[in-house]
C-alpha cells in the first residue's frame, strides 16, 4: 500500500455508505493517532486497539444522528 490515510480514510467513507456500524482497520501507530483525534472531536462513536497478529487492528464504531440516521462525518478528504 503506498498511501496509508487514503486508504484509513476509503475505508471509513465506505463504511458510512454502506451504513456499518463497525469498522476493522489494519492498525499502524499513525492510524491509531488519526482514530484517537477523530473520537476526541466526537465524529465516530468508539475505538478499540486489538493485537491480533503482527499488525493489530482498530475497530470503530461509526456514529450516525438518530434521528436522521446520517453520518457524523459528511465530508471526509485527504489534504
Amino acid at each position: 500500500m503506498t498511501d496509508p490515510i487514503a486508504d484509513y480514510l476509503t475505508r471509513v467513507r465506505n463504511a458510512q455508505t454502506a451504513n456499518h456500524k463497525v469498522l476493522d482497520i489494519p492498525a499502524s501507530n499513525l492510524k491509531k493517532e488519526i482514530t484517537k483525534v477523530l473520537f476526541e472531536k466526537g465524529y465516530i462513536l468508539n475505538f478499540k486497539f486489538e493485537d491480533k497478529g503482527p499488525q493489530g487492528n482498530i475497530k470503530i464504531a461509526l456514529k450516525y444522528n438518530p434521528i436522521t440516521k446520517k453520518p457524523a462525518i459528511v465530508k471526509l478528504e485527504r489534504i
